[in-house]
């Protein structure tokens, strides 16, 4: 059976094509698909119904035809949905964290898709239903809560939420004791806040029309939002901006950064109407975090060409960057991820050949030592504490083949305390599954780090399909954790891979430099030779594999694509960033901006350009014989448009050879995020799964 010959036969849609041209540094492009972007795209990410017809019209028209070719696959559909969702607790409940006279927590009821947020008294006792997610949800195409805080005086809930899916969040107060909600309610925000000392008001971020973070505002409760008093504006376009506080509630912090320059400012908490204080002013390249130590900041930062990070602290009287003192120097190779102060402790998260691991530090005596763990392969993640005077902070481990565990962990005797396993009801047997570790070897002799799950019983002579999943930009890494969903292609025999590419800092700062601007082909490079390597290893064949990413991973996707068609069976790009040229040189759209450290400004440099345009997915494709490719979008998505998948998609079909469809579904009521619910998710990665199954020849 071919892979075209899996999918019925029906006719694609044929958009219509209006050249526009664009003309930069002497080069000329014509776009045929420009059209698809809506000229009211801004108002359409508020109210989608303002999307212009024949738009429309071609995104229903999508839907229909690969509803088309997908339609043979709905029961199985049914039966990995309903897998995956026996995999979930239903009505699951997290560790409640203490917090003076209470502890606070979330939880699902059986068949809800939203959560709850709940407290207990410290020590134990009924739940008390602060939010309910469902409730909040009830009758709403989509919903998605954003920050949940609770007031210092454990009196007030703060709170937002967005019906859209365009990621405006509406903040709201509710008076705890009567559970009603305070007049108060703050639109077009960034999804959080933060009360000051007093809680009588909050900070928060306000998104403009172009979605960007670019205002500071402190909001009295009970005042109009219109008299919102400005505390700081960003003026600069390429930089985000949030706020946050302190656990011990003196200092609001408000972090400004794009993906290679930071800079802080702070207030005290107790003075709402005082001027901001930069930290260290921004320097092109300079990175810090700060974070609290009571008397002294600890501050993050590469300063002093520290690639792989190193620690410092300041007087937090005056922790300007003349005033730092080193506590942790850099040390080449390990790459500290991020740190946590306590009043007698300081615990930093760091990776050190390619595994995460928790170094506890006493601060009085500068005694180290480390939580350790033995499998091959595994994720950490520190969940920190609502309490800063404390001896007790929390963390969770998992790997490929082992439940998420949460240990609560006391810094001075060292006593580890399981409080919770991932409860997998129908069932979960580790001793069934294998993980694997595995090097690539790239095509400039580094070797790229694979994580591996399969089934025991699995055949490891090339017979295997495989899911191999890639990202590899912004620094961020992929961790080797449990995830019960890729167990339902695990146990019909697929070996299930992830490809930790450049691009990400998997092993170290410089591998996340070795994979962006004029380096991002190394990105793309890696993740082929990963497919090459399963091959040569005899874990699968070619044919066999479907590569899967989202978003910037799934630029990943357009790119080996173009770059080695031959390589892969199928490929899956959720969300996926194809126009990149496009929208690198539109500065109007919301993350454009922002994103030129990442990939290079090609409208002010010509080099920069070129190197996007040797890439770029739309502006790559040819007359390939192109594997089945399946795209996913959400309308309302505002960082990556609909409409660069949309003109990928037709560009792919008008210029490819061989019969090989082509498939593109857009949820006309999310946006990059995907669906909002628990459960709607799980439709969402049943339908992938079924896809591929069907181009592997598994249904």
């Amino acid at each position: 059976m071919t892979r075209a010959s899996a999918f019925p036969t029906a006719s694609p849609p044929i958009p219509e094509k209006h050249p526009v041209s664009d003309t930069h540094h002497g080069i000329t492009r014509s776009d045929d698909y420009a059209w698809m972007r809506a000229g009211n795209w801004q108002a359409v990410f508020r109210d989608p119904s303002l999307l212009d017809g024949r738009i429309r019209a071609h995104l229903e028209a999508e839907n229909a035809y690969q509803a088309v070719l997908m339609a043979g696959t709905a029961d199985l559909r049914g039966k990995l949905f309903a897998e995956m969702k026996g995999r979930i607790k239903e009505d699951d409940s997290s560790v409640p964290m203490k917090d003076g006279p209470y502890a606070y927590g979330s939880s699902f009821r059986l068949g809800g898709e939203q959560p709850r947020y709940f407290r207990t008294p410290r020590d134990g006792g009924a739940d008390e239903i602060l939010l309910d997610g469902d409730a909040e949800a009830e009758g709403k195409a989509y919903f998605r809560l954003g920050g949940v805080d609770h007031s210092a005086d454990h009196r007030k809930l703060l709170w937002a939420f967005d019906d859209k899916g365009s990621e405006f969040f509406t903040l709201r107060v509710r008076e705890l004791a009567s559970a009603e909600e305070l007049a108060d309610q703050i639109p077009d925000t960034g999804g959080g806040g933060v009360w000051n000392a007093s809680d009588d008001g909050f900070f928060y971020t306000r998104l403009d029309d172009n979605h960007r973070p670019s205002k500071v505002f402190f909001h009295a409760l009970g005042d109009k939002h219109e008299n919102d008093r400005l505390i700081y504006e960003e003026t600069d376009p390429g930089f985000f901006m949030d706020v946050g506080g302190t656990r011990a509630n003196d200092w609001i912090m408000i972090g400004i950064n794009d993906h290679e320059t930071s800079e802080y400012r702070l207030l005290p908490a107790n003075d709402p109407s005082s001027e901001p204080k930069p930290v260290a002013v921004r320097e092109t390249g300079l990175q810090y975090d700060l974070e609290e130590g009571g008397d002294i900041f600890f501050i993050l930062t590469n300063a002093d060409g520290a690639k792989d990070f190193k620690i410092m602290t300041a007087p937090v009287d005056n922790p300007v960057r003349a005033n730092w003192q080193e506590l942790v120097p850099h040390e080449p190779g390990r790459l500290i991820l991020s740190v946590l102060g306590f009043k007698h402790h300081m615990v930093r998260l760091e990776r050190k050949e390619g595994l995460p691991r928790i170094v506890v530090r006493e601060r009085a005596s500068g005694e180290e030592h480390f939580i350790s763990f033995d499998e091959e392969a595994f994720s950490l993640g520190l969940s920190g504490s609502y309490e800063y005077d404390t001896e007790v902070m929390r963390f969770t481990y998992s790997s490929m083949t082992t439940p998420a565990q949460i240990f609560d962990y006391n810094m001075r005797s060292r006593e580890r305390v399981l409080l919770k396993t991932q409860d997998v009801p129908s069932g979960h047997d580790p001793e069934h599954y294998v993980t694997r570790r595995l090097m690539a070897p790239a095509t400039d002799g580094e070797l790229v780090p694979i994580s591996l799950l399969y089934h025991r019983d699995t055949p490891l002579d090339g017979s295997a399909p495989c899911l191999l999943y890639g990202y590899g930009s912004y620094g961020i890494t992929v961790p080797s954790a449990f995830n019960t969903n890729c167990l339902s292609l695990v146990d019909r025999g697929f070996v299930y891979a992830v490809a930790h590419v450049r691009g990400g800092k998997d092993k170290g700062y410089g591998w996340y430099d070795d994979g962006k601007r004029a380096r991002k082909m190394n990105t793309f490079t890696d993740f082929i030779a990963c497919a090459r390597h399963l091959v040569a290893e005899r874990y699968t064949q070619h044919d066999r594999i479907v590569a899967q990413g989202g978003s910037a991973g799934g630029m990943l996707m357009g790119a080996i694509a173009n770059m080695a068609p031959e390589s892969f069976g199928g490929i899956v790009a959720e969300v996926p960033f194809v126009d990149v040229l496009t929208t690198m040189l539109d500065a109007s759209l919301p993350l454009t901006p922002p994103e030129w450290p990442e990939w290079g400004n090609p409208i002010a440099s010509a080099d920069d350009y070129k190197t996007i345009a040797a890439y770029s997915p739309y502006d790559n494709v040819a007359a390939l014989d192109y594997p089945p490719i399946l795209a996913l979008a959400g309308l309302t998505d505002p960082r990556v448009t609909y409409w660069e998948p949309a003109k990928w998609v037709a560009r792919l079909r008008e210029r490819k050879a061989g019969g090989n469809p082509v498939l593109f579904k857009i949820n006309m009521d999310s946006g990059h995020a995907g669906a909002s619910g628990r459960f709607s998710r799980l439709e969402e990665i049943a339908y992938i799964y079924a896809y591929a199954l069907k181009v592997t020849g598994k249904v």
